[in-house]
């Protein structure tokens, strides 16, 4: 029994990765969001909220160099280490990497991620969305018009209708 009971221990301590990861990184953010939810204060949901970004991105940064980081055997320690620093409250280091990394790039970007060319002269003149509805009744004819603005307005109000409202004594809306 001696003997099984270190064999359990040493796999344990070769395997704390395996075994701490999800609590650390999953099960006790998620309480703590919980509570954050529940509370008035702002600085609570900034460092989880904050949190569950940075883990996103952790989980992006995993997927995509999955191959290499399978040849890094210090990764899941490191990873685990860093995730650490995130969630303890002793560290606050999700707030941390918010102020002085993500919150600077968002507020001055030096570089634009989201870049969509435009094409040149499309909607470059104000009444253009009224040419365009103009030229559409003059090829369907003005019933078609209305059949489309009236199905439109079903559809807009149809997706309105699926959204869940929480009304309560902290005002989510």
């Amino acid at each position: 029994m001696g003997n099984s009971g270190n064999n359990l221990l040493a796999v344990m301590a070769k395997n704390i990765d395996v075994i701490a990861m999800p609590v650390i990184s999953l099960v006790y953010p998620l309480y703590a969001s919980i509570r954050a939810i529940e509370t008035k204060s702002r600085a609570d949901d900034r460092q989880w909220l904050t949190y569950w970004v940075l883990y996103s991105l952790i989980t992006l940064f995993e997927l995509t160099f999955f191959k290499v980081l399978e040849w890094l055997p210090i990764w899941p320690y490191a990873k685990l280490i860093g995730i650490c620093w995130l969630v303890l409250p002793q560290f606050n280091g999700a707030a941390y990497v918010y102020e002085h990394f993500i919150r600077p790039f968002y507020r001055n970007p030096q570089v634009k991620i989201w870049y969509v060319p435009r094409k040149k002269d499309v909607f470059s003149k104000p009444d253009d969305v009224l040419t365009a509805a103009e030229k559409y009744i003059e090829e369907n004819g003005p019933e078609a018009f209305e059949r489309m603005i009236a199905r439109a307005d079903r559809e807009a109000r149809a997706r309105r209708s699926t959204y869940m409202i929480f009304e309560n004594d902290r005002g989510y809306y």
